[in-house]
């Protein structure tokens, strides 16, 4: 009985109750292989030589990404407590922040940007599919990809299981093999370069982390416990994305920091392809999170909806959106929306593990507006677009104005996520404390 009872599937809609099924190393090989990702062989490079900025020494950029995403992997393993605790996904859980009504802004934002990312790691595994046959029809591999990532998310506790019995283990044989060839190589002159852009580095890392904060109750509402909920996505997250960014870090030492050659230097190896290939299947678990999560957060709109239908849904629109879409032109737009929920999480976790002690964390239909929380959170919001304001023209511009109007110029170690975070933290305790009294 108790093996049936670890096979239970994710509830199909909200009105009924999560099936407590994962333990920590299920949920660590979740968070594991999404810590790995063909994203971060490239986006070393954001490490490495953050805009605006003198390159970083070698040394300096790998422990950038150690301190980067140590922080936005704890901030998420935190951010799966409270889905533990509840049972309840993550956009549901912002009931109990902002109110039901309100918690609609946060979950429109959410659904956009998972789509977004669905669509753009659609195109991601087209590439590496290209890349390791030299060519071929992108639309096949992007029409594969889609119906493998649906598919998943039909059963997906299932599929997290895959996941660490099969997946986990031929991710790792492939990591630790492509590091034995790459240190084969002369390393990089450790102290060639510049400490100065050591924070906006560290933030870069640290921003691919906490991408993944708006989803982690998602999975961690499945978790047998919150301790195990929270050491899988802080642990698991932190070690592969660590990885990930050393081995870019190394093969954009070999290509002259070209980020357009990233995968050059892996397939150039001995069986190189082979171990590629498992790679870029491995990136599927990318898209499958961010579909299944899109249906779910729907679910916050529409309780009652089947989630899986909501998945094929979703699956076919992201499927039909890598087709037809220049997903280049809508990265800096998902940049922004993601840059939302950094402050978010700060207003949460004090409004959660602080002020909630005292009163009920309210997931009702009837659960009453907040506006002092959604305030905590926009002023933290204002706050990270001052010190970044990103590279989105028009919205760009608007916040460089406001800058010089208010004569602040952001110093070179100030981050942006961690700036956000702890002013909406701060706020979101101050006006908590007041309306308390």
């Amino acid at each position: 009985m108790a093996h049936d009872v670890d096979r239970r599937e994710a509830p199909h809609t909200l009105d009924e109750p999560a099936p407590r099924t994962l333990g920590v190393l299920d949920q660590g090989a979740f968070w594991g292989n999404l810590g790995v990702s063909l994203l971060g062989f490239s986006g070393a490079l954001a490490v490495l030589a953050p805009s605006g900025v003198p390159q970083l020494s070698f040394l300096a950029a790998v422990t950038a990404c150690v301190v980067g995403t140590v922080l936005g992997s704890v901030m998420v393993g935190i951010a799966a407590i409270p889905g533990a605790r509840t049972g309840a996904p993550s956009m549901m859980l912002l009931r109990g922040l902002f109110g039901t009504r309100l918690s609609y802004l946060p979950t429109v934002l959410n659904i956009l940007q998972l789509v977004g990312w669905g669509t753009f790691e659609l195109l991601v595994i087209a590439q590496g599919a290209e890349a390791i046959f030299g060519g071929g029809p992108q639309w096949l591999y992007i029409v594969v990809a889609g119906v493998i990532t649906t598919a998943l998310t039909l059963r997906p506790l299932g599929a997290l299981r895959l996941l660490r019995r099969y997946v986990s283990i031929a991710v790792i044989i492939a990591m630790l093999y492509f590091f034995v060839q790459l240190l084969r190589h002369p390393l990089p002159e450790l102290h060639d370069g510049s400490w100065q852009g050591f924070w906006p580095g560290a933030d870069a890392a640290l921003a691919v982390a906490v991408s993944w904060l708006p989803v982690a109750s998602d999975y961690s509402r499945h978790s047998r416990s919150a301790t195990g909920a929270f050491t899988a996505a802080t642990v698991g997250y932190s070690i592969t994305q660590i990885a990930c960014y050393l081995l870019g870090l190394l093969g954009l030492a070999l290509v002259g920091g070209d980020a357009d050659r990233a995968f050059d230097p892996l397939l150039a190896v001995p069986l190189g392809v082979v171990f590629f290939a498992v790679l870029v299947i491995r990136e599927v678990d990318q898209s499958f999170a961010d579909t299944y999560s899109t249906a779910v957060s729907i679910q916050n709109l529409r309780p009652s909806t089947d989630r899986r239908v909501l998945s094929l849904v979703v699956g076919v629109v992201t499927t039909l959106l890598a087709l037809t879409l220049d997903i280049a032109q809508f990265a800096n737009f998902l940049l922004l929306i993601g840059s939302v929920f950094v402050p978010m999480f700060g207003v949460l976790a004090v409004d959660y593990f602080v002020h909630a002690r005292r009163r009920s964390w309210d997931l009702s239909a009837q659960a009453p507006s907040r506006w002092g929380m959604l305030a905590a959170w926009l002023l933290g919001f204002a706050v990270f677009q001052l010190v970044n304001p990103g590279e989105l023209g028009w919205w760009t511009q608007l916040w460089t104005d406001v800058r010089e109007a208010i004569g602040f110029t952001a110093p070179i170690w100030m981050s942006a996520s961690l700036s956000s975070f702890l002013v909406a933290a701060v706020a979101a305790g101050a006006i908590g404390a007041v309306t308390r009294r």
